[in-house]
């Protein structure tokens, strides 16, 4: 009787081979510390110097920045108010921080992607496959978190806020205050997506498995409504839309997790 079942790629003979040559090689191919370092640097020093030529633009185009991003609450002013500056220097600070946080945030891919290159010469063969597509996720849904925050939580969280507003008092927010509110809101809620990666790299390093993670659900819900309540401001609604997408992302962590097949194959038999 012959054997029809599909054999994975990766487990032929040929493909083990590889696999053991490269992983052979790694072992290897050991630097010396002091060599590592000056490695590290470079790469750092690659990172930054994207910021900055990134950075040059980016200051150009600070005051447009700075409109865009602070559309979702100009749009909920009362009419006739404006923000402000109540720092002498928040005219020229708050255009440079956004140049910077901009630069930050553009760079990113390729801020990684220089740890990814010192990092991945340390790699097995099979580490590489997984850590791969684990650095490009965790960009997107970082990218993903961002773009949630700005189109759906920040008009409902400034309408709130705008609504709330007692009579006789005039809606005047200021302009560095708001830059720090809003990029302390983009991180949160980036961090926030990166809970699916979290969640493999639990199960795939052996620290938890998914019927641990799945027993320990309803403290993980109550952790994401603590979090939500820390990270965001003072009202239902943005707490809500911070901790409902972190129980989600849980969950679609965990769906990952066993049609991975990790969870079962490091379970006794």
């Amino acid at each position: 009787m012959s054997d029809n079942s599909i054999q994975d790629p990766s487990d032929t003979p040929s493909s083990k081979s590889t696999d053991n040559s490269h992983d052979a090689h790694v072992d290897a191919a050991g630097q010396p510390f002091l060599e590592h370092l000056l490695e590290l640097r470079q790469r750092l020093l690659r990172g930054l110097v994207s910021i900055f030529i990134l950075f040059i633009p980016a200051y150009y185009f600070a005051n447009d920045i700075f409109e865009y991003i602070a559309s979702p609450l100009m749009v909920h002013l009362p009419e006739g108010s404006t923000m402000i500056a109540t720092e002498v220097a928040s005219p020229f600070l708050t255009p440079f921080k956004t140049a910077v946080f901009t630069a930050i945030f553009v760079a990113m891919p390729y801020t990684l992607h220089q740890l990814w290159a010192f990092i991945s010469p340390g790699l097995y063969l099979k580490e590489k496959r997984f850590a791969m597509p684990l650095l490009v996720s965790s960009i997107v849904l970082f990218y993903v978190g961002m773009v949630f925050a700005y189109y759906l939580v920040f008009p409902l969280m400034f309408k709130f806020f705008a609504g709330v507003t007692p009579d006789g008092v005039t809606m005047m927010t200021d302009i560095n205050m708001y830059l720090n509110f809003i990029i302390k809101l983009f991180f949160a809620f980036g961090a926030a997506f990166e809970i699916p990666v979290l969640t493999l790299l639990l199960v795939w390093s052996g620290i938890s498995t998914v019927e641990s993670l799945t027993k320990k659900r309803p403290f993980i819900i109550v952790g994401c409504f603590i979090l939500g309540m820390l990270f965001t401001p003072p009202d239902v609604i943005s707490q809500i839309m911070l901790a409902g997408p972190m129980w989600v992302l849980f969950e679609v962590g965990i769906l990952f997790a066993r049609l991975s097949g990790q969870d079962e194959q490091d379970s006794p038999t």
